[in-house]
């Protein structure tokens, strides 16, 4: 039993990820076509030892493909996820545009699997944001135990959530700096290298950025409307890998030992004890990893029921192409027939 699978944006970071673990986790495919822009058509990109040639998106006919994993930029996402679930597919969407749609289920397989079945309504499934998607896999066994009613949560996010240019941004402004050449900036409001940006997409009218908002609003739409989440969103200059620093406020008490003990047997999660040989975690240490990891999990004296932790993922893996693969396996396993 097998799929005909195609993957939107696939000379991207995420595009790259998702071909990397497709083939890494052995994912069913009959057929894989690599999609991109017109620009991009005719280059070549690795699928296993196979080189896929990539075709043009805009000439391209859906019918036929079974499942279509989307990581193109919101406004081509737009155009395209609709017209492949017209034409049969179920679209897994890693761009911001349908995750707040109702009608199109917004999924983190460790914490709502089961929102995957309302995928019929649209034919497509929403990936959430990288920064979400890690905390609430670390949210979902502290929720389930106790209860939690605020999240405030500071980020410090690497550069590749803003996509190849980004990165050879911060290359390039690394290199000028230690050669006193002029340091230019395009990708970002200002120099990111050897500095920290307080601004990810753009600033709404309340003073939040998007990125901040998405954290809130996800989390919400995911795991529970009722909790309160305060987000606080940097860019660092780092290549792979977003953390986090979590404040939690619970309805009943939880112990940071409790906690420990809860994460370690959570799915998707790896604790790192400050009494262990590593102490705590670090992006430096993740690049290619795919479990959330957790270290400084703390107890909160200032407030009721509070605890602190350290969050570390790559944002490439979990934060987007992971997830979006795992979205798939449990669509296939429970959702949706195979072809012979």
């Amino acid at each position: 039993m097998s799929y005909k699978v195609a993957v939107v944006g696939a000379t991207g970071n995420v595009g790259h990820e998702m071909l990397n673990i497709l083939d890494e986790r052995k994912f069913p495919v009959s057929d894989v076509i690599a999609l991109a822009s017109e620009r991009s058509a005719g280059k070549e990109v690795s699928f296993g030892d196979q080189d896929l040639k990539v075709q043009d998106l805009a000439k391209f006919d859906f019918k036929g493909v079974d499942i279509v994993f989307s990581s193109p930029g919101a406004k081509v996402s737009a155009e395209y996820s609709p017209k492949a679930a017209a034409a049969g597919a179920v679209v897994i969407d890693n761009t911001s545009h349908f995750r707040m749609d109702p009608d199109v289920p917004l999924v983190v397989p460790e914490v709502n699997p089961q929102d995957i079945a309302g995928h019929t309504k649209k034919g497509i499934i929403a990936n959430p944001n990288c920064s979400t998607i890690q905390m609430l896999v670390a949210l979902k066994p502290l929720h389930d135990a106790a209860k939690i009613k605020r999240v405030v949560v500071s980020t410090y996010q690497s550069v590749s959530g803003a996509g190849k240019p980004a990165m050879d941004e911060l290359f390039d402004q690394s290199r000028k700096f230690f050669v006193h050449d002029g340091v230019e900036n395009d990708v970002f409001p200002k120099q990111i290298a050897f500095n920290a940006i307080p601004q990810i997409d753009v600033f709404m009218d309340d003073g939040r950025t998007k990125e901040e908002w998405k954290m809130d609003v996800e989390t919400k739409k995911i795991l529970d409307p009722s909790i309160e989440v305060c987000a606080n969103c940097v860019r660092l200059p780092v290549f792979i890998g977003h953390a986090e620093m979590v404040n939690i406020e619970c309805e009943k008490p939880l112990s940071a030992k409790g906690a420990k003990t809860l994460l370690r047997d959570a799915p998707g999660v790896s604790v790192i004890d400050l009494e262990s040989e590593m102490e705590f975690i670090t992006p430096a240490e993740i690049a290619g990893e795919d479990d959330v990891f957790i270290s400084r999990v703390r107890e909160d004296t200032t407030a009721q029921n509070a605890l602190n932790f350290w969050c570390v993922s790559d944002n490439l893996r979990k934060g987007a192409a992971l997830n979006t693969i795992q979205i798939a396996e449990e669509l296939t396993k429970n959702y949706m027939k195979a072809a012979a």
